[in-house]
């Protein structure tokens, strides 16, 4: 599995994918789909799929993959290595979503959630298989929201295809086992190895489990906020407890239409961010001014 391409630009997504068997070129084929990241306030998401012949499914159970949520990140790399080594009859792709996209997609003008950007997602990752040339006959999904209307959706773009949506899919049918694997193990690994074009310095990077709810997590987006530039792009600044922390410590934006708004009136200014101060702040410049060779003044 090579990340270097998302590593080297993690603000965009990316797709990665296994060499197609030629087994599943030429007889029809299970898909499975399931994600890993869906939750979390840090990091990307991660959607996958793997394939793999119909007649040969129980080569695939044989190989013991389960939910990856029940398995040790060890586990999971032990199980992702045997997928690799029967690439004669099974397949994967991934798609990686940034953090960065989630959260500039779900704050659009016109609303685009979670599940409808995880709907698509799964729908572009079918049609990648089959513009592969993969034999697709039956799809196995777990459920994003609810599962009558998400097979529904599938069927009406894949009326060809044998559709199944159901809960806990990826502990049901073991090609969605097999996909959840991947997908963890991607994230997992880009998360570990993640690149930080913001200049942290010395920050504290245990970031706890990087769910919302984790005290640890919380504590360390309070310490990496800039104070008008906002979260490293590592954070889904949508996200809820993000954006409670934002509207806390982060400094205020006075619109022109709402000069007049008394509420407003004894907010500090945006500017004043930008003086020179007498005392050093222990906060480095962001990369903001390192970037377009800024630095302040206070004469010309």
């Amino acid at each position: 599995m090579d990340l270097s391409a998302f590593q080297r630009d993690n603000a965009v997504n990316c797709l990665l994918d296994s060499a197609v068997p030629a087994a599943c070129r030429s007889e029809p084929c299970s898909l499975g789909i399931d994600e890993a990241g869906r939750g979390p306030v840090l990091g990307p998401m991660v959607y996958g799929i793997c394939y793999c012949p119909v007649d040969r499914q129980g080569d695939l159970e044989a190989l013991k993959v389960a939910d990856s949520k029940t398995l040790t990140e060890a586990q999971r790399e032990q199980l992702f290595e045997k997928l690799g080594a029967a690439k004669d009859f099974v397949g994967w792709a991934l798609h990686i979503l940034s953090p960065n996209y989630i959260s500039t997609s779900m704050q659009r003008r016109a609303k685009y959630n979670l599940n409808a950007l995880s709907h698509d997602t799964a729908i572009g990752l079918i049609q990648r298989a089959l513009d592969s040339g993969v034999q697709v006959a039956k799809v196995f999904v777990d459920t994003v929201g609810p599962a009558e209307k998400y097979q529904e959706k599938l069927k009406q773009h894949f009326p060809d295809l044998e559709v199944t949506v159901k809960p806990k899919a990826d502990s049901l049918f073991p090609v969605v086992s097999a996909a959840s694997i991947c997908a963890k193990v991607a994230r997992d690994r880009v998360v570990k190895n993640w690149r930080f074009l913001e200049d942290l310095e010395d920050a504290d990077l245990d970031y706890g489990s990087g769910y919302p709810n984790d005290p640890k997590t919380k504590e360390w987006l309070t310490q990496n906020l800039d104070p008008v530039f906002g979260y490293p792009q590592f954070v889904r600044f949508s996200w809820s407890t993000a954006q409670v922390i934002l509207e806390s410590k982060a400094v205020p934006v006075c619109w022109d239409d709402t000069e007049d708004d008394a509420a407003q009136k004894n907010a500090q200014s945006l500017l004043s961010y930008f003086a020179r101060k007498e005392t050093s702040s222990k906060r480095p410049p962001h990369r903001f001014f390192h970037e377009r060779k800024l630095k302040t003044v206070t004469s010309l």
